[in-house]
């Protein structure tokens, strides 16, 4: 990742997968396959939109405890890198359009590493009070969880 992290808005994960990037890749960018890791187990997922460009729209629902599906993620990729990085946020949706509650974008980065892939994701935050509140909210553990799912998922098929 070549933009400056800024450790007073941004909070970092990062992880080196034992699977190739084109693996890690098709985890992220086939519906099927994100549906399987992006939320923590039990916790399920259901993929509503993933339009696959600047602009496109991204949407998951959530259902915990087997109860119905809710909103999770409405969003809108802002850029899509064939391998390489994926940035999405919740400050627009779909068509580019405004959000009601903004708070957050994410920069997704795969590189080549000796073992596989080096996995980097990075999740910016307008202010610091947005920052420390997603800190609270248990940031390391959930996208710590979710990366760890996205290696079991990869590293098995690989």
């Amino acid at each position: 990742m070549t933009e400056a992290v800024n450790p007073d808005l941004d909070l970092t994960i990062s992880r080196v997968i034992k699977a190739p990037r084109q693996a890690v890749w098709r985890a992220w960018t086939d519906p099927a396959s994100f549906e399987q890791w992006w939320i923590p187990a039990p916790a399920r997922c259901k993929v509503v939109d993933m339009d696959l460009r600047p602009g496109g729209a991204f949407a998951t629902l959530i259902s915990e405890n087997g109860a119905d599906f809710a909103p999770h993620v409405s969003g809108c990729f802002l850029a899509v890198d064939d391998q390489r990085r994926i940035v999405f946020t919740n400050a627009l949706v779909g068509g580019w359009r405004p959000a009601e509650q903004p708070f957050m974008t994410a920069v997704i980065a795969l590189q080549d590493h000796p073992l596989g892939t080096d996995y980097v994701a990075r999740v910016m935050h307008k202010d610091g009070a947005d920052r420390a509140r997603h800190e609270e909210l248990g940031f390391y553990d959930g996208w710590g969880t979710v990366t760890a799912q996205l290696a079991a998922l990869v590293e098995k098929a690989a």
